[in-house]
């Protein structure tokens, strides 16, 4: 883990982390973007805003320095948690930028709460045994592999359209995905480390070639960008908004916290209480920095974890070097644009592949859980539907106050709340009672044959 490739091999690797990462990184501007009415020219300013603060968030969590940063190959970018929060606050805030100082106040608050909680969170480690982290992981994976479908039918913006899902859209998705199957079939160990990446190229060259990949606005875009501190304004710090963010901060602990001990679990790692809570911090400092920055709340990003499985390339400084990259495109908007030219069906592709080994991750987790034990089963079982929730009955919340909605509208908020508050429910207060049920009998000597003494004298 704390290997430094040589420089050719470093590049390769970081890159295939940004085109791994580069996906989901602009779904959360453009979602929340396009939900409060911002123009074309402003979520391309969100987007490049968002690259620059994830690859700071990055080096901090990868590198570390003092007690901040897990020093774990873990790639930092928006939480797509924190999504269904941000929209209902900035609409519920008139929208457009007025809505996003209101967002963005709640995201410095939210990341300020973190930071402060950071190291009581790493004491409460023995509070997420295998079948919490575990049960997390599978929930991230199973709600996060619809999100790579949508891409595999043309993304969102075909959705209900004409080529939404055409055979054209499946072939690219299809042909992508077995391309990665027989690079990691058939390749050597260095062709296996980069078969995401490869597939990435060889779908978008086929589509380019065919004339389905758009490299007109690598053209348009400028050469430089920066992006500047409270860039709409200053923020706008109102009681509500801060609560539900600060809310969903805390539930993204638990995410973060998961996300930890996967990548212990996959490096051979081992993770404890202190790891954790420098984990926390770095989640922290990077929401703090994302409210100055005009991004959003951060945590590890789950289709990295499912890359390192996929590579087993488990160097830390190579995510640095994934972060340093994230930096340089969001200065340079031109270079941004040509890993945007990547076509969604392309990109759905692969992504199935990594969401589906961030569950698999989870479910290698479980592994280790007895689930002949029945409430460990209800747990699990009651988690994955709670997290299916929002998604399959999409106006399920819709008549429920706004911050009710902020907080529970996301399938990997509510699958994460089931398997933290099922597991205290029914293995904390167990514990306990079994602290307090002693067996005499056990006590009594076996020398003399006395029975067991008092309460008083033991």
């Amino acid at each position: 883990m704390d290997e430094v490739p040589p420089l050719p091999a470093l590049s390769l690797y970081g890159i295939q982390h940004v085109l791994a990462f580069y996906a989901g990184a602009v779904l959360v501007p453009v979602i929340l973007g396009s939900s409060l009415g911002l123009s074309r020219q402003e979520l391309v300013y969100l987007i490049n805003a968002d690259l620059v603060t994830a690859g700071i968030a990055t080096v901090i969590q990868a590198w570390g320095f003092w007690r901040i940063g897990a020093r774990l190959p873990l790639v930092q970018g928006a939480t797509f948690t924190a999504v269904p929060p941000m929209i209902a606050l900035g609409q519920g805030a008139g929208g457009g930028t007025a809505g996003l100082l209101v967002v963005y106040g709640a995201v410095i608050a939210g990341g300020v709460a973190a930071f402060l909680f950071a190291p009581f969170a790493g004491r409460l480690t023995r509070y997420f045994p295998p079948i919490v982290t575990g049960t997390l992981l599978t929930v991230i994976g199973i709600v996060l592999i619809p999100v790579a479908l949508q891409d595999v039918g043309g993304g969102s913006a075909l959705l209900g359209g004409p080529h939404y899902g055409d055979a054209e859209n499946l072939a690219y998705a299809g042909g992508t995905l077995l391309f990665i199957l027989l690079v990691v079939r058939f390749g050597g160990p260095f062709l296996r480390s980069v078969a995401v990446l490869l597939g990435l190229v060889a779908g978008t060259t086929v589509a380019w070639l065919r004339g389905d990949a758009d490299l007109g606005p690598v053209g348009q875009a400028d050469w430089l960008g920066v992006s500047t501190p409270f860039h709409y304004g200053l923020p706008h710090f109102a009681v509500f908004p801060v609560l539900a963010m600060v809310v969903v901060m805390l539930i993204t602990m638990v995410e973060t916290t998961g996300d930890v001990y996967a990548m212990g679990e996959i490096t051979g790692r081992e993770v404890d209480g202190e790891t954790v809570s420098r984990a926390l911090r770095a989640d922290g400092v990077a929401t703090v920095l994302g409210g100055v920055f005009n991004s959003f709340p951060y945590v590890a990003f789950a289709e990295n974890i499912g890359l390192v499985r996929i590579s087993r390339v488990t160097s830390r400084f190579v995510v640095v070097a994934a972060g340093f990259l994230m930096i340089l495109l969001g200065l340079v908007p031109k270079a941004g644009a040509v890993v945007a030219s990547v076509p969604h069906p392309v990109l759905g592709g692969a992504a199935v592949v990594m969401f589906g080994m961030v569950a698999t991750v989870g479910i290698q987790i479980l592994a280790k859980v007895d689930l002949r034990e029945e409430r460990n089963a209800l747990i699990l079982a009651v988690s994955l539907g709670a997290a299916m929730l929002p998604n399959a009955v999409a106006p399920f919340f819709e008549r429920m106050p706004t911050e009710v909605r902020a907080v529970l509208g996301s399938g990997i908020t509510l699958g994460t709340l089931s398997a933290v508050l099922l597991n205290l429910f029914f293995h904390l207060f167990e514990n306990r009672r079994k602290r307090r049920d002693i067996d005499w009998e056990a006590l009594a000597s076996p020398e003399t044959g006395q029975g067991p003494r008092p309460a008083a004298a033991h």
